[in-house]
Formats: structure tokens, sequence, C-alpha cells
């Protein structure tokens, strides 16, 4: 009981923590909260609807403002939306069949490749080629991808999505928008996935998503108030990479 209560203390005040620092470089906390709550001793396959289900809490509310404001271009999004809410569910499922410690490599370079990312990335550098047109093909492969591993990991597919599509040309600013709405349908895919399969602890899993909403939204206001974000984003970045750094060692001990 102790042990119980240990976690439903601990828990809850990490999801917050990590939501709020996340979210002052505007960028979800799932991919560091389902590691270190593994590392606590939550076993993963638990760890991963809870990621999930901060992501579509956490994402929901910024995805209604974006349509109410009319900023989101659903045209552009359509492609990413539906491929990664399929394969979403195929990730979580395929978690029966791949290994643990493979995963646990999956999850080890995707820390590495966000890491890279929010550190040496720079959407600016695009700004004199944005493309205005809506293809299907390459969205929908992208978000294929990122669903699929947003499933496998219990982690929002944006940190993959946003990168590559920029790199395809398109407006960041448009991408963030697409992004913020794609992550909550691919998280909510692979979360029921989960709880069909019988991988749920509700009682640790919603107070978790709470203080992560909680602690997102605080953090959101704050970033907007009186922080840079691309300078927080680097700091993220190399907390990711030591994240990495950690998973990297545990594969091999």
């Amino acid at each position: 009981m102790e042990h119980e209560l240990y976690n439903l203390l601990l828990i809850p005040t990490l999801a917050f923590g990590l939501s709020f620092l996340f979210a002052l470089g505007g960028v979800g906390s799932a991919i560091a909260l389902v590691p270190v709550l593994h590392w606590l001793g939550l076993p993963l396959l638990i760890a991963k609807p809870t990621g999930l289900l901060v992501n579509t809490l956490s994402m929901t509310g910024a995805s209604v403002s974006n349509i109410r404001a009319k900023r989101l271009d659903f045209r552009l999004g359509v492609p990413i939306i539906v491929s990664s809410f399929l394969l979403a569910p195929l990730g979580a499922w395929s978690s029966h069949w791949i290994p643990k410690l493979a995963v646990l490599a999956v999850f080890t370079l995707f820390l590495v490749f966000s890491g890279v990312m929010l550190i040496f990335f720079r959407a600016g550098k695009f700004e004199d080629q944005y493309r205005e047109d809506r293809p299907i093909l390459a969205p929908a492969l992208i978000g294929a991808v990122a669903g699929y591993l947003s499933g496998l990991l219990g982690v929002g597919g944006g940190g993959l999505i946003a990168p590559l599509m920029i790199l395809l040309g398109f407006n960041p600013k448009k991408v963030a928008v697409i992004t913020a709405f794609v992550v909550p349908f691919s998280s909510l895919s692979g979360l029921i996935a989960y709880l069909v399969m019988g991988h749920a602890d509700l009682l640790l899993m919603l107070p978790a998503a709470v203080a992560a909403y909680i602690g997102g939204s605080l953090g959101t206001k704050v970033m907007h108030a009186r922080l840079k974000p691309g300078t927080v984003k680097k700091c993220l970045g190399v907390l990711l990479l030591l994240l990495a750094v950690k998973m990297g060692i545990q594969l091999f001990e």
C-alpha cells in the first residue's frame, strides 16, 4: 500500500514538472515522461499509455483553439491525420511481438533524433521556399511512420512530423498547427489499443494526465509571458540526449 501511495504522489508530481518544463519550449512532455516512469519501476506497457493519455489531453486544447482561430489547413493535415490514426494502434499491438530491448533501442534513437532537432534544427532557413500545394503521399507516409512510433513508444509523433514537413518546404507556423491537431488523434487511437489489450492502470494514469495538463498549461503561459522558446528548446534537447545516453547504457547492462 505504501508503494501504491508513493506512486500516486510521485507520478503526478513528475508529470506536472516535466510538462511544465517542456511546455516552456513548446514541446510535449511524453517523450521524457515515458522513460522516466519506466526507470522508476512502472512497467513499460503502463508507462506508454500514460504518455499517450497525456498527449491526448494536452494537445486537444491547442487543437480546438487553432480550429476556432481558423489557423488549421485541413487539406494539408488530413493525410497525416488519417495515416497516423490508423498506424498508431498497429504500433501499440506490435509491442507484443517486438522484443522489449528492441523497443528501448528504437526509443533511444528517437530521443537522439528529437534532441538533435531541438538543438540544431532551424525552421527559419526555409522561409524563402514555403510551399502552398497540398500533396497526399509524402504527408501520409510521414503520418504513418509518426503514428506507428507514437503507438509503439507511447509518445507523440510531433517531433518527427514537424521537422520532416518543414524540410519538405512547408510553412513552420502552418506545420505547428497541423502537428498539434495530429498528435491527439494518433495518441488517442494508440491509447485505445492499449486499453483494449488491457495495458492500463487508470488509478495512476488519470492523475498523471490531469497533472500534466495543468503543468503544460502553466508552462505555456509562462513561455508566452517571459521566455524565448528557442533558448529553452536547446536545453530540452540536451536533456533528451542525456536521457538517450542513460537509456542506451541500460541496453548493454
